[in-house]
């Protein structure tokens, strides 16, 4: 190592090792003149080569910099031709979405245009203090409803049990009357000897279920997402005590939280959430599962009067009771949900649905055409009558007053899910329509608020990538 060191220079310098070796060269030659050549000769070899390898250098840096350049031009050329082409083609697909409306035209998904959607301002009070239920709050309508408990086996041979039930055309179109009535509402058991239906609880939860006033819910079913906590530091504490903070998980997803650092503790708590485990999950689509708590909310918290439904894809990010009563008691609402972000015809919902394949292109059909044959007509945006001002919701936060009527909506909208498709946006509207058409003089006082102000309430985030 140090003898290789010895032959190279340090700025112009020699080492310290190779001036010894040349001192003893010198003394050898002595000053003869042949000496003397070898020093001039040394020297100026020196000097040549130090200019040629300037002057490489030079060259070099000149065509590295000329390279750089002309990449840098290409680059920015091609970026300006490709934002060119995207305008173009977001232009044009837009048109097409516009043009082809029918199912046998559906194609290949778009591409995503990437629009951008911000949170707007909520007029929230300023906290939680002194808040009271406004005293005429609760007018509105009342019946008695009940539910259906179990069946008995029929005289079909293929008779199953199953969590919804077997509700007929006739108990379907007789369900949607605003009257006293037992309905099927999910939770259906079998004749005795059969295995249970399903969304089967814990005894201890179900009681501190039962003990809830307000609730807050959410799901995670086969693992689908990530666990997020409420944002503690913006509830208040009056919300703490008062409002049960309920997740729905089977036992994969708890596991598979419990890996990551995610394990209840000793109260079965994490963070906000009271973890509750659900055995025997009533159907094979986990999509179909999680409307059991998102819809029936007035089933699992039986005394609960008031119930937000919470996408597990959100972090609730506002205080649960300011929320209560902005969209509610200020409101004069019994349901409370958003519009979506982007589209408000069932049409171009069905479509999308198709375009992404989120369900099977048969059903939807069956479903759509069903609903047309009933009366179901499109979305007109420029009609100043229409009764809500989309017919596609943002389902992922509903807010509820858990009356007769609110009931009964979250009932029937449940009791499509379970008949055709999981996808609850594409039977939102046929089915507030439909209740609102046979009960004229019973309303149910829904409110639609803007997806913005949804936005304002919760941090969203991506569902989990689940592996195909």
């Amino acid at each position: 190592m140090c003898s290789g060191m010895a032959l190279y220079r340090n700025n112009g310098e020699l080492f310290t090792e190779r001036r010894g070796v040349i001192d003893a060269v010198l003394s050898f030659l002595g000053t003869s003149d042949h000496g003397s050549r070898v020093l001039r000769r040394g020297r100026r070899f020196g000097r040549i080569t130090k200019h040629r390898l300037s002057r490489w250098v030079f060259v070099l840096t000149t065509l590295f910099s000329i390279c750089l350049t002309l990449y840098g031009l290409k680059m920015f050329y091609q970026a300006k031709m490709e934002s060119r082409f995207s305008i173009h083609y977001d232009l044009q697909e837009e048109h097409n979405l516009q043009e082809n409306t029918l199912a046998s035209d559906v194609g290949k998904p778009p591409k995503s245009k990437r629009r951008k959607h911000f949170p707007c301002e909520v007029g929230f009070l300023e906290s939680v203090n002194g808040l009271v239920e406004p005293k005429n709050y609760m007018n509105f309508t009342w019946f008695s409803l009940e539910y259906v408990d179990h069946e008995e086996k029929s005289s079909n041979n293929l008779f199953e049990p199953r969590f919804g039930g077997h509700q007929s055309l006739e108990d379907r179109e007789n369900s949607f009357y605003a009257k006293n009535q037992t309905i099927h509402c999910g939770f259906v058991k079998g004749p005795p000897g059969y295995s249970s239906t399903g969304f089967d609880l814990d005894e201890k939860d179900k009681a501190y279920m039962f003990s809830c006033k307000f609730s807050v819910s959410s799901c995670i079913f086969g693992s689908s997402d990530f666990l997020r906590r409420p944002t503690s530091r913006l509830i208040s504490q009056y919300s703490k005590e008062n409002v049960c903070f309920v997740m729905f998980m089977d036992d994969q997803t708890l596991s598979k939280l419990s890996s990551e650092g995610n394990s209840p503790d000793d109260r079965g708590y994490i963070g906000l959430w009271k973890v509750v485990v659900v055995k025997n999950l009533p159907y094979e689509d986990m999509r179909r599962t999680g409307k059991v708590p998102k819809f029936l909310s007035h089933r699992l918290f039986p005394n609960s009067r008031y119930s937000i439904w919470l996408d597990s894809k959100m972090r609730l990010t506002s205080d649960p009771m300011l929320i209560i009563e902005y969209f509610l008691w200020r409101r004069k609402a019994e349901y409370a949900i958003s519009n979506h972000y982007d589209r408000h015809s069932v049409w171009e919902e069905v479509l999308q649905n198709k375009r992404l394949n989120k369900y099977n292109h048969t059903a939807i059909d069956e479903q759509f055409n069903f609903y047309q044959s009933d009366g179901f007509l499109e979305f007109d945006p420029s009609s100043p009558n229409n009764p809500l001002p989309s017919y596609v919701p943002e389902g992922s936060l509903i807010v509820r007053a858990h009356t007769p009527m609110s009931n009964l909506f979250s009932c029937l909208w449940f009791n499509e899910v379970d008949r055709f498709t999981s996808r609850d946006q594409l039977s939102f509207a046929y089915t507030y329509l439909k209740l609102k058409r046979m009960n004229p003089e019973r309303l149910l006082q829904l409110y639609m608020f803007k997806d913005c102000e949804r936005r304002a309430l919760v941090k969203l985030f991506r569902h989990r990538a689940v592996p195909v």
